[in-house]
């Protein structure tokens, strides 16, 4: 079957039913307790500096770890499974001093092992198609704030920089076969413009376009980005992507993300979607919120109509993936609601001017 034959599923399955993303990577890579030598693997055994807690690196040196947890999502009902990319860009790579080549061949292999998940279990259970979402997470410098409180104007990146990084990436995602783009953990919105002017400038050049899915993350109770951005403000400033979807994700559990979800759910006129914690770290970092409990409050969501694709972010596993995906099923997703044609702005806050 054709990618787009996938993405016309995809849209289909949208409309049909609530759908399910997959859960944490780090919490189910860290329990397999790998060596700094798997992490190495043949290829990076004379690299200099540690590679261990690189997770990325592993879509090359440990391909069988990554192809098993995408297995096991797939397994606990998830109907989409993201790459292991999420810092997979030349900016974040340049942490464990990888060139531009390695980074490509961790998208491109991350995007091959998704792809060929998704497949398999399509094959196996071809009622329930599975997607491949090409992850492409933050970055560790913004484009909002500043380096240096004592320079306001001080940056570690130019916007320039921060598309090229997001453009290399991009294509090698899409050349690895992935259904739809996923720019998540978005703490600051013009890193995340970036990245999308990044897709659509290569579109525009001849690569297949994908659907794209935006998901910010609210940093604490104030309802804000780290840039500043409330919920309206962050949709108005992304709207003009046509996304899928849009959605938050991380730094919050579910009981205290409800919120935000709902203001989303009540302005966006595209598919809502939302991957909390398992809760908040407790003191030793570690997350106590057991996979009934995230899927409760998930559940909660779907039949109150805010939702139209759930799933799990930091501490959640395949169990609390499985429980959610018991809860919502048969549920009726979010309807998308037609607004009113208006001039719709933002800064930190959302202006609307109603002709």
């Amino acid at each position: 079957m054709s990618r787009q034959s996938r993405i016309a599923q995809l849209h289909a399955a949208a409309k049909d039913r609530i759908l399910v993303l997959d859960g944490s990577w780090g919490v189910m890579i860290q329990r397999r307790e790998l060596s700094e030598e798997d992490f190495r693997g043949d290829r990076f055994t004379a690299h200099n500096g540690q590679m261990k807690g690189n997770n990325d690196i592993l879509c090359i040196t440990r391909p069988d770890v990554i192809a098993d947890l995408h297995d096991q999502y797939f397994a606990a009902g998830a109907d989409i499974s993201e790459t292991n990319t999420f810092s997979a860009t030349t900016i974040a790579q340049d942490d464990y001093h990888l060139d531009a080549q390695s980074v490509w061949d961790i998208n491109l292999e991350g995007a091959k092992l998704a792809r060929a998940a998704a497949d398999r279990w399509t094959e196996k259970e071809p009622t329930k198609p599975r997607f491949a979402a090409g992850s492409i997470g933050p970055l560790n410098k913004m484009l909002s704030m500043s380096s240096d409180v004592n320079d306001p104007g001080a940056r570690l990146v130019t916007f320039d920089q921060v598309y090229e990084a997001y453009r290399h990436q991009v294509k090698a995602l899409n050349d690895g076969g992935v259904h739809l783009y996923l720019i998540e953990t978005i703490t600051d919105t013009l890193n995340c413009k970036a990245a999308i002017k990044a897709i659509k400038d290569l579109e525009d050049e001849g690569m297949e376009p994908l659907p794209i899915w935006i998901s910010g993350t609210i940093t604490d109770r104030s309802g804000r980005t780290l840039s500043g951005q409330t919920a309206e403000a962050f949709w108005n400033s992304v709207r003009h992507a046509k996304p899928f979807a849009v959605g938050f994700n991380c730094a919050l559990g579910a009981d205290l993300m409800r919120p935000f979800i709902a203001e989303l759910s009540r302005v966006a006129d595209t598919l809502v979607a939302a991957y909390p914690n398992a809760g908040l770290p407790n003191a030793m970092g570690q997350y106590d919120e057991e996979p009934h409990e995230t899927a409760h409050f998930i559940e909660e969501w779907a039949k109150s109509g805010l939702v139209n694709i759930v799933g799990g972010c930091c501490g959640t596993t395949p169990e609390h993936i499985r429980h959610v995906a018991e809860e919502v099923a048969g549920v009726t997703p979010r309807v998308i609601p037609e607004r009113p044609v208006a001039l719709r702005l933002s800064g930190l806050e959302p202006f609307e001017m109603v002709a």
